[in-house]
């Protein structure tokens, strides 16, 4: 087992946005590999199911229920996993939010949304869980990206400023934590079959004035250089990865799983 969380025979997790899609993926493939696992969602039905499939592996679980937006909500989940198994190992922040409107006609409400989840929770969850981690002298963080964080995309521009934060806040969380032995990383995901992917593909087709969703798709899809979109479990899988298995070295790194969409 890696060192950096050598200090437990059971790594202690919290997987945020665990509902459904991705998030639940990693919990579930966590709790395969001997994790205890935290999952925190504002989906409170989709946590159970989630829950449910993690129990049926023999793995203890915990369920956070609520907004991550609201203050002091991210430091709250930290204190439930600590509460309950005296520490935390892996922190994956996969929560996340969007919406499709054209920048002209950017909202208030739509820009306060996206940074508020992906950027200010994601930031205060990492401030968080980092400083139990600095006292343990080990854990792994990791941040879920996305390859538009680097595009110029002017029908998501907040969620791909968004994004284009938790580059940053990885990189300065890392470097931050560095002297404690603690790692911190992200994922860049490509193309997915998750609800968010396909509610937002569905809603920039109706906005490009795109009525045969299936050819947009289709489109989209021969964009990718692998020809192909990713499976969830093959994603949850590299998350994974930076959570147990990657070196101890590594550090303030993105790592592009986007079939080449991402070429950087």
């Amino acid at each position: 087992m890696p060192a950096e969380i050598h200090n437990t025979m059971r790594p202690r997790a919290l997987v945020t946005g665990a509902a459904g899609g991705l998030g639940r993926e990693v919990a579930i493939q966590l709790a395969r590999r001997g994790c205890a696992v935290a999952i925190a969602d504002i989906n409170g039905e989709g946590l159970v199911e989630t829950a449910l499939q993690i129990r049926d592996i023999g793995a203890e679980t915990e369920t956070i229920t609520g907004d991550f937006t609201r203050e002091g909500a991210p430091e709250e989940a930290v204190e439930k996993v600590l509460a309950r198994w005296g520490g935390i190992d892996i922190l994956v922040n996969n929560a996340g939010y969007g919406v499709i409107e054209p920048f002209l006609d950017a909202t208030f409400k739509a820009w306060t949304r996206t940074l508020a989840l992906n950027v200010t929770a994601l930031a205060m969850a990492c401030k968080a869980a980092g400083r139990v981690m600095r006292e343990q002298r080990s854990g792994r963080i990791v941040n879920i990206t996305s390859p538009g964080s680097r595009m110029a995309l002017p029908d998501y521009t907040a969620y791909t400023a968004s994004k284009a934060g938790v580059d940053s806040i990885t990189r300065a969380a890392a470097v931050a934590l560095a002297p404690y032995g603690v790692l911190v990383n992200s994922l860049a995901p490509g193309m997915m079959d998750t609800e968010m992917q396909r509610s937002t593909e569905a809603d920039l087709a109706r906005a490009n004035g795109r009525n045969d969703l299936q050819a947009f798709l289709d489109e989209r899809t021969r964009r990718i250089p692998l020809g192909r979109r990713a499976e969830i479990s093959e994603v949850a899988e590299a998350v994974v990865w930076l959570c147990l298995d990657s070196p101890d070295y590594m550090t303030a790194e993105r790592l592009n799983m986007s079939g080449g969409l991402d070429k950087d």
